[in-house]
């Protein structure tokens, strides 16, 4: 029989396949099921991002190869002006990717080699802990702990982990932990990897999902940074482009030629009216006021839920940025078992911490993807059935 990779047997398909079989007989049981176990954006684009879209479909030339159009790097270089104080040279230090997810999977294959070693962050978004796969390579997982507000402490990596690693990535506001990081926290990361001549690869995919007045930084803001740093973001959250798969990395000028080089023989660039929207999301003159919006419906979403969970006595700590609530199960540390009986016995789904990384075990990931009135029905619904599942543990 001809032979497959064992990197494709790599990643957390199982435990999705257990949420989706516990979810169809949860319906057959007559549930009505409301999914948060996903992060996909129910909203549409802003008009003005649609019907450059929508206009530029219709094109003849819109369906041949799609290059990047030079306005698109330009247009980002711009928005990392004006919102971060940080200059990049469109043509060497941006490299738009198909959504952010594609570029972590390549990134390996930019700066690692067979059997090299990385240091990723536990918990974490799934690509991250798949990456090293890409290249039979190996990784070194950073923990992120509760007591430490899920800050990274760089003293805990290992001296010959630093001497070994290839790159090392970050991730603020987190997901799934929905935790911001200050600049100086940033700092403290550019410094470890300067002094151990390693990647510092950065996602600031929700930088524009703060709350309470919080405003993320870039790590390209901290001196020196541009000599070891890459910060990936992306249209998906800040827009509501997820379905267009379209995002971006910015930074060091040697890594994104690289980068560039490997795509190149790779893909031919991206659906161009994909391109004319992202370049009409960041030039257009409502811009911010289109961010804003999108951000304060993520933040009335946060309150719906947290506050009708409080009015049912089940307190959840509300995250600081993200669309994403991290959650303790509650009397005993088996996330599976919490996520089961949610969607058995409360019809919700949500997603056990353990897809993210050991040091997610005991928790869950709330994704704040319905209306503030169906994520206030989820939490009731929880808090209401958390009195069964503490006497199921008892």
């Amino acid at each position: 029989m001809p032979y497959i990779a064992n990197r494709v047997n790599a990643g957390e398909e199982g435990v999705f396949c257990l949420l989706q079989d516990w979810m169809t007989q949860a319906r057959k049981d007559g549930k009505e099921i409301i999914n948060l176990g996903v992060g996909s954006p129910n909203r549409r684009p802003a008009d003005p991002i649609l019907r450059e879209l929508l206009e530029t479909a219709t094109e003849d030339k819109s369906y041949e190869y799609p290059f990047i159009d030079p306005q698109l790097p330009e247009a980002i270089a711009g928005w990392y002006k004006d919102r971060f104080g940080v200059s990049l040279e469109p043509k060497n230090q941006v490299l738009p990717l198909w959504g952010s997810q594609e570029g972590f999977a390549h990134f390996p294959l930019v700066a690692m080699e067979r059997g090299d070693l990385c240091i990723l962050p536990d918990p974490g978004y799934p690509i991250y802990h798949y990456m090293p796969n890409m290249v039979d390579g190996c990784s070194w997982h950073l923990p992120l702990e509760e007591k430490r507000g899920f800050m990274p402490d760089f003293s805990l990596v290992p001296e010959d982990v630093a001497q070994r690693a290839r790159f090392m990535v970050l991730n603020y506001p987190n997901n799934p932990l929905g935790v911001g990081a200050t600049l100086e926290t940033l700092e403290e990361a550019v410094k470890f990897c300067k002094k151990h001549d390693i990647w510092l690869i950065y996602d600031n995919a929700y930088c524009e999902l703060a709350f309470d007045g919080f405003r993320p930084p870039s790590v390209l803001e901290v001196e020196g940074a541009m000599d070891v740093a890459v910060e990936v973001n992306s249209f998906s959250k800040t827009f509501n482009m997820a379905g267009m798969r379209i995002g971006f990395v910015v930074g060091n000028e040697r890594f994104i030629k690289a980068l560039g080089r490997l795509k190149g023989n790779i893909d031919y660039g991206l659906f161009m009216p994909v391109q004319k929207a992202a370049i009409r999301a960041l030039t257009h003159p409502e811009r911010d006021g289109i961010i804003a919006v999108t951000r304060q419906m993520y933040q009335e979403r946060r309150d719906a839920f947290i506050e009708a969970a409080a009015q049912k006595g089940w307190k959840v700590t509300p995250p600081m940025g993200s669309m994403f609530i991290w959650a303790k199960v509650p009397e005993c540390d088996d996330d599976m078992a919490f996520v089961e009986f949610c969607i058995k016995e409360a019809g919700v789904v949500v997603t056990p911490g353990r897809a993210f990384g050991e040091k997610g075990r005991g928790y869950v990931r709330i994704a704040l993807v319905r209306e503030t009135e169906t994520l206030a029905e989820a939490a009731t619904r929880i808090a209401e059935a958390l009195e069964r599942w503490a006497c199921s543990r008892a």
